[in-house]
């Protein structure tokens, strides 16, 4: 089996994670990020733990030409790449119409959104020119519903789920496989800072859930598949009125 994996965000929180994760698996990684110094430092410190091999590359998902490349350098440096985990993502709160959250808004579209389609779409076009691959998205069970402080946020990861899910469809004859994972509140420096984490699970235990269901081809699954799965569609169908003054 080839277990050659690229991951965009792994310089930090699930991203790298799941890099520890996979080589403990016996993965062959290809680790990008904007901060290559980041990604030296990982790579050393996987490379002493574990017999695989790494390759690193600064990376902004949101140039598109880059990301093309960056997966064309990858391959041919492992040889080939056998999956691709567009995990590159930001978050922000603020509420709409206040002062700034429009620019900060934006900022979470182009990264979460743009970013992650250039990823996807690159990722799309290598792996039917390979002949096989499997395109791995990381959402959030924010895509579920709007939530009040992190309109955008919501937006951009149910987005990028509707975008996979036109990708399965698209990919539905080829050898490509499609994956959407949902995770909920995992500890990473993205939400440590929030008053609430309802369901929090530790970030080690968090790579783990993700791997196993990235390792199955699992189609869609919230991370982990309980409780959230049920919390999460059960959010969806709360009441405006329940979600403003509970979420808000």
């Amino acid at each position: 089996m080839n277990k050659n994996i690229f991951i965009t965000g792994a310089s930090s929180g699930l991203g790298k994670q799941m890099a520890l994760e996979f080589a403990s698996r016996g993965y062959n990684l290809a680790l990008t990020a904007r901060r290559e110094d980041i990604l030296v430092d990982l790579k050393e410190q996987i490379q002493k733990a574990y017999k695989v091999e790494v390759f690193v590359l600064a990376l902004d998902v949101l140039e598109y030409e880059q990301t093309q490349q960056a997966i064309d350098s990858a391959a041919a440096a492992l040889g080939s790449i056998d999956k691709v985990i567009a995990n590159a993502g930001i978050g922000s709160g603020g509420r709409i119409g206040d002062s700034g959250a429009f620019v900060q808004a934006r900022d979470v579209i182009n990264t979460n959104v743009v970013g992650a389609m250039a990823t996807i779409d690159a990722a799309t076009a290598f792996f039917r020119r390979q002949g096989h691959g499997h395109v791995i998205t990381l959402s959030s069970v924010a895509a579920f519903r709007g939530l009040p402080g992190s309109g955008a946020y919501s937006a951009s990861k149910a987005a990028i789920s509707v975008y996979s899910e036109a990708l399965r469809a698209e990919t539905y004859d080829e050898n490509i496989d499609v994956t959407v994972l949902l995770p909920g509140y995992i500890d990473t420096p993205i939400n440590n800072s929030l008053k609430s984490r309802p369901f929090l699970i530790d970030l080690a235990s968090g790579g783990r859930i993700l791997a196993d269901l990235i390792e199955k081809k699992v189609k869609r699954s919230t991370v982990p598949p309980w409780p959230w799965g049920l919390v999460a569609r059960i959010i969806a169908l709360l009441p405006t009125a329940v979600v403003a003054k509970t979420m808000g």
